[in-house]
């Protein structure tokens, strides 16, 4: 490694070698010498967890979704700046007036990181993999996006090498949105049959980086790829390094062991906006974190205590004294920064420990209550999950309801969680970055998204209204009337308090000013394609 002296402080760098066999890059030792950033360096980035796959159409949580949207490309893509949908390996397209066909003009001039040829073909095997059960890879999956995202596809054809049309069964509004989201990423369908289900441990995209190494639970490490279709990046490669604990990552940061870290707690982001010797970056962004209520089973099968919960928790408090004004105070689904589908006014639950009470004691449980609580130590979107949930255990002992706390590391958390919580945990932290409205209701909140039918809505919330309205706006193609059926959806689940609705974060990083040319972007992923070290 590099010992660099930057501002005073002594600083490792992590240098780029070759590797004996596969010529990757990986984390070595390189020596002692003195200096800034070499143009061979790796960027290296602390993310907050192991990712589960670099399959894009396996994963579900932005820990993975950061470091794929660097491995692969899709149809589109969002702007730099705004959730805007923008041609990424298609060039062009028309959609039909009923809303139903979509034609793209796909890149002529595009291989695949293992130099198969990026066609129709290919983007045909990507959607039919996902979607038809009949496809011989479909056994790669599971697929656990593909259905709310894509479900609505009644066919993809092949109308030349580089055009192809997708045909709708009805007009669905987020549909380019979702084209964009990291679902949409198309992988080499040569490396889906060579590797089958372990293809996420082999990954091949279009990207800005090809795939070098994963050493599990020490690094991924990716290279530049020089024939990239929109130029290359400007740095030799990036390194993710799963780092869980919060601190630690800050810790890496400072010692050098780290080039730019995500998710920076709370406490510390004061503290490094004064560092001269780190930049920090900070963001709002379309967050919820909220609590999902087992509404299965006793007790919040009972709605006077679900809204007893929404009012015995501090929610002011968590976020100016625990994520010290990080985030701001969450009061229903859908975040603010989604615009007009946002409803201004909710009636939102306020803090009321008094009202809390009496509604405990009007549910029966004025004696007392146990409940267990499912807990991350860290995770995508989770700020800061431990101190956070501990806060709200207190709160709620307050009004005697007695939350037991079990910890999860991220990855089995969300295998506990996703799968349901019935009969295993009466709450579950949770925290969902989304691109549009839509995706955040029709995944969680919808009937049809109970986890037996392959969706995420863990609490079993089921209200026949909010299901038409949600069904209903993802149809809708007058913006407008869109947006009523939102306003009206979250009034209603306002009311039937399902969740906890407790804050919406403000993405940030913090990074060494030797790194130049990363902006946060709305959608909480990590463009990396423009890094290039300070001159």
């Amino acid at each position: 490694m590099h010992r660099t002296a930057t501002g005073g402080r002594t600083r490792w760098r992590t240098g780029l070698v070759a590797a004996t066999l596969a010529g990757a890059l990986v984390l070595a030792a390189c020596g002692d010498d003195a200096g800034g950033a070499a143009d061979d360096d790796p960027v290296v980035i602390g993310q907050v967890a192991e990712p589960a796959s670099l399959d894009p159409h396996v994963v579900t949580a932005v820990n993975d979704f950061r470091i794929n949207i660097n491995l692969y490309d899709g149809l589109v893509r969002y702007e730099a700046d705004s959730l805007d949908v923008e041609p990424a390996l298609a060039t062009d397209w028309e959609i039909s007036d009923d809303g139903t066909l979509y034609t793209f003009e796909l890149r002529d001039d595009v291989e695949f990181h293992d130099g198969s040829p990026f066609d129709a073909e290919a983007v045909k095997f990507n959607f039919d993999r996902m979607l038809d059960e009949s496809h011989p890879y479909h056994d790669t999956g599971p697929f656990p996006l593909a259905e709310q995202f894509f479900g609505q596809i009644a066919e993809v054809r092949v109308v030349d090498d580089h055009t192809v049309e997708f045909e709708l069964e009805s007009a669905y509004s987020p549909f380019m949105a979702n084209l964009a989201y990291p679902t949409g990423l198309l992988i080499s369908p040569t490396a889906v049959e060579e590797h089958g289900e372990d293809v996420g441990r082999n990954p091949v995209g279009t990207g800005p980086y090809t795939f070098a190494e994963w050493q599990g639970n020490e690094h991924v490490t990716l290279e530049r790829n020089p024939d990239y279709w929109d130029g290359p990046p400007e740095v030799a490669g990036v390194v993710f390094r799963p780092i869980t604990e919060s601190q630690t990552r800050v810790n890496e940061l400072a010692s050098g062991g780290a080039d730019l870290i995500v998710e920076v707690p709370p406490d510390d982001v004061a503290a490094l906006r004064d560092d001269p010797d780190v930049v920090v970056g900070e963001q709002a962004g379309p967050h919820v974190w909220f609590l999902i209520l087992n509404l299965a089973e006793e007790p919040f099968d009972d709605v006077r205590m679900r809204r007893a919960v929404n009012m015995a928790i501090d929610k002011e408090a968590i976020v100016n004294d625990v994520l010290q004004g990080t985030a701001t105070v969450a009061d229903g689904p859908i975040a603010e920064a989604f615009g007009d589908a946002y409803n201004p006014d909710l009636d939102a639950y306020p803090y009321d420990p008094d009202a809390a009470r009496d509604l405990i004691e009007e549910a029966g449980y004025g004696d007392g209550v146990d409940v267990t609580f499912y807990v991350t130590e860290g995770g995508s979107g989770m700020l800061d999950p431990v101190p956070m949930g501990e806060a709200m255990q207190a709160d709620l002992r307050e009004v005697g309801i007695n939350a037991s706390i079990s910890t999860f590391e991220w990855n089995s958390f969300l295998d506990e969680v996703n799968a349901g919580i019935e009969g295993k945990a009466d709450m579950a932290q949770m925290a969902w970055m989304t691109s549009d409205p839509d995706t955040l209701p029709f995944l969680t909140l919808r009937t049809g998204a109970w986890p037996d039918e392959g969706g995420f809505n863990s609490g079993y919330y089921s209200n026949e209204r909010v299901d038409e309205l949600i069904e209903s706006a993802q149809v809708e193609v007058d913006d407008d009337a869109r947006n009523a059926m939102y306003h009206e959806m979250q009034e209603l689940v306002v009311e039937d308090a399902p969740w906890v609705f407790v804050a919406s974060w403000k993405q940030n990083v913090a990074m060494s000013p030797e790194v130049e040319g990363f902006e946060l972007h709305p959608s909480f992923l990590l463009r990396l394609h423009d890094l290039r070290w300070a001159d």
